[in-house]
């Protein structure tokens, strides 16, 4: 993922959690947080040692982008995203991430659209 399009700072890290909406499943935690005038949004990724060694951690942080990067332009533009993932997900491969990250996403209500939905004109 591009550098603007990540969140790096612990300062921007702690105003997503303090300002932040959280939504969670039993593998992820996503902290939301609006940002009128941004015409992009940024992920920030948080995989802690309990879930794994570093090889492991680092394939979750992987497929996270890669989900998001595949479901990017579903996603509404303008927020901040900070992705903490559970023990649960140092177990998945991922196809299991990616359907897992949109079920916290869909319950945050992040979507323009719902992913596989068709624009329909009739």
């Amino acid at each position: 993922m591009k550098k603007k399009l990540r969140i790096k700072k612990n300062s921007e890290f702690q105003h997503v959690f303090q300002k932040g909406e959280s939504f969670a499943n039993r593998q992820f935690v996503i902290y939301v947080l609006e940002k009128p005038g941004q015409d992009f949004f940024r992920i920030g990724l948080s995989v802690s040692k309990k879930i794994g060694n570093a090889v492991v951690r680092n394939q979750i942080k992987r497929y996270i982008r890669q989900s998001f990067l595949e479901l990017k332009d579903e996603i509404s533009a303008g927020k901040d995203y900070v992705i903490i993932a559970r023990k649960p997900a140092g177990e998945m491969d991922f196809f299991q991430v990616k359907s897992s990250l949109t079920h916290v996403l869909k319950r945050a209500k992040v979507f323009k659209r719902l992913p596989g939905e068709k624009n329909c004109k009739s």
